[in-house]
């Protein structure tokens, strides 16, 4: 999959892109990992009973000169995609867009309602 700028996941309320501002110390701050070629990389497992290691991953990679980004929801193993607005639970989907909003309030990302 190759760098965009702007990702709708199906079915979500909202396209999310990166902001103009975003600085490679904001995305450390906010617990994305620099890889060795220089993304960087975010992950988070989206459960709906803390710590049970049983949910969906969501995987944010920024490419290193934050022009653009790859945005993902998969089964645990990172395999698969899978939409977490049509057949999950609404706690799963509240814990996506808090997280979605955290990052848009650290200035990493922007949202525009569909």
């Amino acid at each position: 999959m190759a760098f965009i700028t702007e990702k709708h996941l199906d079915d979500s309320k909202y396209t999310y892109s990166l902001a103009p501002s975003v600085k490679k110390f904001t995305l450390k701050d906010t617990t994305f990992v620099q890889t060795k070629i220089g993304n960087f990389e975010f992950k988070r497992m989206l459960e709906e009973v803390p710590n049970s290691n049983e949910g969906f991953l969501l995987k944010i990679i920024v490419n290193p000169d934050l022009t653009g980004f790859k945005l993902s929801i998969t089964d645990k193993s990172g395999l698969r995609n899978v939409n977490i607005f049509k057949n999950s639970s609404p706690i799963i989907q509240e814990k996506f867009y808090f997280q979605m909003d955290a990052l848009i309030d650290r200035g990493v990302f922007t949202k525009k309602e569909v």
